[in-house]
Formats: C-alpha cells, structure tokens, sequence
C-alpha cells in the first residue's frame, strides 16, 4: 500500500511541475459510465445469446433459427408454387387454345410482386403497425363492400361473389381483410381490456363490431371457405386477448347458427356437406371432384409419377391448379412431395410461435400467432378438403395455389412477420449487425 501511495504522489507531483493536471477519478465519471451499463448489458445478452453454441432439439428454440427458417420456408413454398401452378395447369391452358406457359407466367409475376411487398412491409416498425392498424381496417372494410357495386363480379375459378375487377384485374378484398385484421384486432382487444376498468365489457363492442362487420362483408359474398379463415383468427384474437367469457360463447353460439342456416338454405353447400361425412353415389356429380383427388393421391404412391406426368390434371380433376393442387403435388411427387409441403407449413407454425411466446410486446405477440392461424390454419383445411376430412370449401394454399391476391397478401404477412419478429433481442442485435 506504500509503494501505491508513494507511486499516486510522485505522480501528482509530476503533473504539478509539468503545470499538467492530473486525470481525477470523480462519482460523476463513474455515473457517466453506470448511465451505459443497462444498455451494455442488454446488448451484450443479445450478442451472446446469438452466439452461443446450441446442439439438438434446443436449436429448434433458437429466435435467430426461427428466424431464418420462416423466411426461407416462405420463399421455398412460394417458388416451389410456381412450378406446381405451371404443371397443374399447362394442360387446361392449352386445351383452351392458350400457351402452357400462361399461369405459370402470371404466378411468377404475381411471386414476384409479393416479394417486392414483403420486402417493403419488412422494413417498418412494429409501433407503425400498432398505429396504423385501424386505418388499414377501415381501408379492407371500404374494399370488401366494393363488391356490392357493380365493381363486384363472380369469380369463374371460385365460384364465389367475393371478387371486384379493377383496371382489368380481379382481386379478392378478403385477402386484405385477414391481414388488416391480424394487425387491427389485438391492439383493438388491447385497448378494450384497459377501457374495461372503467367501461366494463362495453368497451369491447367496438372492436367486436367491427369483427362481426368484415365478418359479414365476406359471407355475404357467399364465399363460406374464406369466412371460416377470418372466424380462425378472430377466435383467435379473442381468447388470447382476454375477450369476456360468456358474450364469447353466445357470440360463437350464434355464428355456428348463422353457418348452419347458410349451409340448409343452400342446396349446393348441403350436398358437398352431405357428400363428405357419408357414402357419396354421386360420381359424376357432387362427389366427383373429391373423388378425383382421392385417385390423384392414391397414385402418387411413395415418389410420385414424376413432376409434370399428372394424369388427373388432363382435366380430370376440376381447379387442379388451384384449391385442389395438394392432389396433383401428391399424384407427380407421392408422399414425400406431400410430406415436404407439410413439413415447410410446420416449420412456419413453429418458427412463428417460438419467436411470439419468447416477445415481451403483447401486441406483437398476438400478430404473430394470428398470421399464424391465418397462413397454417388455411393451408391445413385446404389439406383437409382434398383428402376428404372437409366438404368442398374453395380455399387456396397459401404460397403454393394459383391466385395473385392471396399470393401476394400472403406474402405481405409474411413480411409484416418478419418486421414483428425483429422486436426479439435476438433477432434485432443480428439484423442490426447485418
């Protein structure tokens, strides 16, 4: 202690000859560096977070590898669509005196598109999206009633009302109106439950009227399928977000009514309902289209006929390009064709429900799984449909059926995933550092 003592007095002493001052060790340098610790810390955490070696199943919890495997199960799905489209279709499209290359060339421009929005809606914060939620409800709402107006027209590839044609091109209002909801309704149902300490449950009748509105919108247009989708989500926002119990379950009592009585007072729905939970004589008729994928599959056997030799698609097989291509991925590329896809829509379910159950932001958390429900919720009932678990319902699988507006609202979801996921620390310390 001596020699310390002796070495800080020489030292002062030679600052003070020198006529330089010696550096000062005062509390308000070391407040000026405990200001900083925080952040150091958090940012430190991140960075070894990101680094640290993970082996096994842990690897599968990892933010980062959620991250990265969402993209890339998206871009896989969505260009391995393109080639699906092209050879589903290229028989019906010559048969109608068209090149075989038509889908395929309008689903790439349509991929393509989608990307362009992902990328752009990928690069706002999630407080943007929190803010701007209603105006893009509101915004999906106005679209939806268009078709209502003569702008409305039937959609030959569907067969449902649900479409408008605008400068030429058709689009599917419902399609933004999932989006606009997976972004609007959580911070709707957030802002109700603090409304709710001094309202009670009436400060939940706006964002549940407004539900039930673009509810209605969409099965007015007596498109059944999509308005399945949209009560997903909603249900889903609702019990994660703390929606009453009982008006809940009066509210869920009623619609399976409104359903059901939309199903009797239509003889086409009734019969593909009764077609799919019993015997079905009708080959040539209600029952032929699900029959024809259950022969799709049943060929593929373990490898498939090989990509491009569908047999089924010699329109055979009604919308084999679209709500039914499940069965010409099963019939060119058997079960393993299946299984991958299956597997790509797994990977996409789990990466965004890791990476939603480890954000602290609610909001963001509640987004996530609702696109979740959205994206994988639909590509499981359009599963569901081809192999006979559901009636014929016209849903389209995400990234991989023919159709620009849901490949490209589909893509703009997962691009608005992508900028919600990077509020995990994780996550935001590796893009920064990119």
């Amino acid at each position: 202690m001596k020699r310390t003592r002796s070495t800080r007095s020489a030292g002062s002493a030679r600052a003070a000859k020198s006529g330089k001052p010696f550096p000062a060790h005062d509390a308000a340098s070391d407040a000026g560096k405990d200001a900083f610790a925080p952040r150091r810390r958090t940012m430190d955490t991140a960075r070894d977070g990101a680094a640290e070696a993970v082996g096994g199943w842990r690897a599968l919890l990892n933010p980062l590898w959620c991250y990265h495997g969402f993209i890339v199960a998206v871009f896989v799905l969505a260009c391995f669509g393109v080639i699906m489209v092209f050879s589903s279709s290229s028989v019906s499209q010559v048969s109608g005196g068209k090149s075989p290359w038509t889908k395929a060339f309008s689903q790439g421009a349509y991929c393509l598109l989608g990307f362009v929005v992902a990328f752009v809606v990928s690069r706002v914060r999630s407080e943007i999206y929190r803010k701007l939620g209603i105006y893009a409800m509101l915004a999906a709402l106005g679209i939806q009633a268009l078709t209502f107006t003569p702008l409305g027209t039937g959609s030959e590839e569907t067969g449902n009302a649900g479409w408008i044609r605008l400068a030429g091109v058709s689009l599917q209002p419902a399609e933004i109106t999932k989006l606009a909801l997976c972004i609007w309704l959580p911070s709707a149902l957030m802002l109700a439950k603090r409304r709710a300490r001094t309202q009670g449950d009436k400060a939940y009748v706006m964002p549940a009227g407004v539900y039930a509105l673009a509810l209605l919108l969409v099965m007015g247009g007596k498109d059944l399928g999509t308005a399945m989708i949209i009560v997903f989500i909603g249900l889903t926002a609702f019990v994660i977000g703390d929606f009453p119990t009982k008006p809940l379950l009066a509210a869920g009592g009623a619609l399976i009514a409104m359903i059901g009585v939309a199903v009797v007072v239509s003889p086409n729905r009734l019969n593909r309902v009764l077609a799919a939970y019993r015997p079905c004589t009708d080959m040539e008729g209600v029952c032929y289209q699900s029959a024809h994928a259950k022969y799709a599959l049943a060929s593929g056997g373990l490898l498939g006929v090989g990509l491009g030799n569908s047999r089924e698609k010699w329109e055979y097989l009604p919308e084999a390009h679209n709500d039914f291509i499940f069965a010409v991925i099963g019939e060119e590329l058997g079960f393993v064709g299946t299984l991958t896809v299956l597997l790509l829509f797994a990977v996409i379910a789990w990466s965004l429900l890791c990476v939603a159950l480890r954000i602290r932001d609610r909001y963001t958390s509640m987004v996530l799984v609702c696109i979740t429900v959205w994206i994988v919720g639909q590509a499981l009932v359009n599963i569901g449909v081809v192999v006979g678990v559901f009636p014929v319902l016209g849903v389209p699988m995400p990234y991989v059926s023919a159709g620009g507006s849901s490949m490209v609202m589909c893509l703009a979801a997962a691009g608005t995933a992508v900028a919600l996921m990077r509020a995990q620390p994780q996550i935001r310390a590796e893009s920064r550092r990119v």
